[in-house]
């Protein structure tokens, strides 16, 4: 396999998170947190992976966070004020108690506000609207809060929150134990934090009995395994004690940015993975479209460099090595002199989208090992300081670089796509990319139009969040970054990118197919055809340059007019075909002084046209036979279409057969059991999900 020469920026990103988690999810070791040293692969593994995870047995870790409970209580011994303990909230921070830990179960209280609805609790629905099947799930995915649990708890380990380490244990227990809270998925505006969604983990810590929890699935759960609990009930089941939160402990829980950081920890991972796929797909469009492999030439990016640019222009080009369908050199003769734009500015569409993710990147993984809540405990300058690291304006402007990033790579690829399937555009492959009679035949017309649905789904979604910002709790959250609702919003543009790629992808592999046949059409074409001439006219011409000359004619004007007629149907196909040409042929004759009576004419036509039709069917029956395609193919489209194999369970070759028979026969047609496109294209879509398509594309950068 090829192996690149050098490892840009982005990619290495996405190459070493890759090997990480894929190093991880084949080891036995649990994942350990310290409150210094977590990834975004280690999120991914514990959160989608469902890997273990414990907290660090260092003494030093332990050490930090019992003296910053120590510091606590000593400045509470000597009646300091500290904000959230001793004063109210917020806006009510001019309050004043002394009942610490009666304020923190206060403080949970109001927070518990979110709304869920009773299929989300556990609860059978009768007559409400659940059961209507009108309204979604209200409660945030268990991956995000799994991720949740896992990031809050190393923030709290890193000893400046004030939180006793069996707070901090039961958290993690509930996590290895995969008992998870339910938490409402709206209600935050993470200004102080993720302050509702994070009451939820408090309210499970203390054993609420209106706070819910799904049970995992193992044995060991007998009945309750998959159910949904209370707390009380969860805590009960596992083994462990409900918590009284002392002084701050509440706040030290729900006063951080975790939620937020580990919706986008997962929206980051797979952002990243489709930016790498859109330069695969990218690469394999140019093969599709017969494009040229200069459009990425290192010249261009050099002068300009933008080290984006720079990656993408050096990826798309070593994808194409190998291939035998991409053209080596600048358009030269017909058509256009250079690709259009979905194509020929790639690299410099996609680079920026790098550079913005891979910053993206680096500000989620500082967010995960930092302590974003207040007041903060600072034991070796010993005070206590308040601020606001809570605000998680760092994860919005992730988020808001993602959901831009994607949409930018979204639009590139309906871009290709839209090119691809019209006939006008996409160099002389069929209307539809249909392998069979295009009157009958709109294979892809569907897909044309499901991408448009997506493109502009995801546009609609592609705003920032940022300047939707209101006032909030009497006027004291004046600024809230609404990081949560902006991770939200970036992981449904990454959902709806992995359905445009997955349908891209098929178009993609019927069009590379398409292109095979037709070259594999014209290798037996041209020699056949100039045969004809040759019998035809050789009587005629005697000079051998003459004939062979006449035979270039023949066979350019009948490519050249085979390619533009590729909306018809076969055999009106090769009549056109046939009838168009011979002008070319006189005009030759001409320039030579030569004439010709009509029924030389005639036989030329009649005979072109029969052996045109013969030879095109015998080259598409032997191709649904044999798959040719990827020996034409380059190093980085082989990998994705052996993928396609894989994932859609059938080869590509008869993916094309079944669907063509979908448009022969029709009065029999109509109860035929082969799978839809839709059925075909879903399964790519859950192979770019379950990460099977993405570790096979990344395997093209191992040795």
């Amino acid at each position: 396999m090829y192996k690149s020469s050098t490892y840009h920026d982005f990619t290495n990103l996405v190459i070493r998170e890759h090997v990480a988690l894929k190093t991880t999810l084949s080891s036995h070791d649990k994942i350990c947190i310290d409150g210094e040293s977590l990834t975004v692969a280690q999120v991914v593994a514990v959160a989608l992976h469902g890997r273990p995870s414990y907290i660090s047995d260092d003494t030093a870790v332990h050490t930090k966070v019992q003296q910053s409970v120590d510091f606590l209580e000593q400045e509470l011994a000597q009646g300091q004020t500290v904000y959230g303990v001793t004063t109210g909230f917020g806006g009510s921070a001019d309050t004043r108690t002394d009942e610490t830990e009666a304020l923190q179960d206060g403080l949970i209280r109001f927070l518990n506000a979110g709304i869920l609805l009773p299929s989300d609790m556990g609860h059978v629905a009768h007559e409400d609207a659940t059961s209507q099947g009108i309204l979604r799930s209200h409660a945030l995915p268990r991956a995000i809060v799994r991720a949740t649990m896992l990031i809050r708890s190393n923030s709290l380990l890193r000893g400046h929150s004030g939180v006793r380490m069996n707070v901090i244990g039961t958290v993690m227990s509930l996590l290895e134990k995969d008992i998870i809270p339910v938490i409402p998925l709206r209600g935050s505006i993470s200004a102080s934090g993720d302050l509702g969604p994070l009451s939820y983990i408090a309210g499970a810590v203390q054993g609420n009995a209106d706070i819910y929890m799904r049970v995992g699935i193992a044995a060991s759960y007998g009945n309750l395994a998959g159910t949904v609990v209370t707390a009380r009930e969860a805590l009960q089941v596992s083994g462990l004690e409900p918590q009284r939160l002392q002084a701050k402990e509440g706040l030290g829980i729900v006063n951080g940015t975790s939620a937020s950081a580990a919706a986008a920890a997962l929206v980051i991972h797979r952002a990243k993975q489709l930016a790498v796929l859109s330069q695969f797909l990218t690469a394999m469009g140019t093969e599709a479209l017969s494009g040229t492999t200069y459009n990425y030439d290192p010249f261009i990016s050099a002068i300009r460099p933008h080290w984006g640019q720079e990656e993408a222009a050096a990826n798309i080009t070593s994808f194409l090595q190998g291939s035998r369908l991409a053209s080596q050199s600048n358009p030269q003769g017909r058509g256009l002199a250079q690709d259009r734009y979905a194509l020929r500015t790639a690299p410099q569409w996609i680079g920026p989208q790098l550079e913005d993710l891979f910053l993206a990147q680096q500000q989620i993984e500082v967010e995960l090992n930092s302590t974003t809540d207040n007041p903060l405990i600072d034991v070796e300058g010993g005070r206590i300081h308040h601020g606001g690291n809570f605000q998680a304006m760092s994860i919005t402007s992730a988020m808001e670089k993602t959901i831009l990033a994607m949409q930018n790579l979204g639009r590139l690829l309906f871009a290709q796509c839209t090119e691809l399937i019209n006939n006008k555009f996409n160099n002389g492959l069929p209307s539809n990319l249909c392998v069979d009679e295009p009157s009958l035949s709109y294979t892809f017309k569907g897909i044309d139009i499901t991408m448009a649905a997506y493109m502009s789904e995801l546009a609609s979604l592609a705003h920032p969040i940022s300047p939707h910002v209101v006032n909030a709790e009497m006027g004291n959250q004046s600024l809230n970054s609404l990081a949560l609702i902006a991770s939200r919003r970036a992981m449904e543009c990454v959902e709806i990118l992995s359905l445009m790629s997955a349908a891209y992808i098929y178009a993609l592999c019927q069009a590379v197919d398409l292109r095979c046949l037709h070259l594999e059409f014209i290798k037996v074409a041209e020699p056949a055809t100039n045969d004809i001439v040759r019998s035809i006219f050789g009587s005629i011409i005697e000079a051998p340059e003459a004939i062979s000359a006449l035979e270039r004619c023949s066979w350019d004007s009948i490519l050249d007019v085979w390619i533009k007629l590729s909306h018809l149907d076969l055999d009106q196909r090769c009549l056109e075909t046939s009838r168009k040409t011979v002008g070319n042929i006189v005009e030759f004759l001409s320039s030579k002084k030569l004439s010709v009576t009509i029924k030389y004419l005639e036989d030329y036509q009649k005979q072109i046209a029969t052996i045109l039709n013969c030879l095109y069917r015998q080259c598409r029956e032997r191709f649904f036979l044999v798959q040719e395609t990827p020996n034409y193919l380059g190093f980085g489209s082989r990998r994705i279409y052996a993928q396609v194999d894989i994932s859609s369970g059938i080869t590509n070759g008869a993916a094309i057969r079944r669907i063509s028979e979908h448009s022969q026969d029709t009065a029999h047609n109509f109860q035929k059991d082969s799978d839809s496109i839709g059925s075909i294209v879903g399964r790519i879509y859950l192979s770019i999900c379950n990460g099977q398509l993405p570790t096979h594309m990344l395997e093209f950068y191992e040795p």
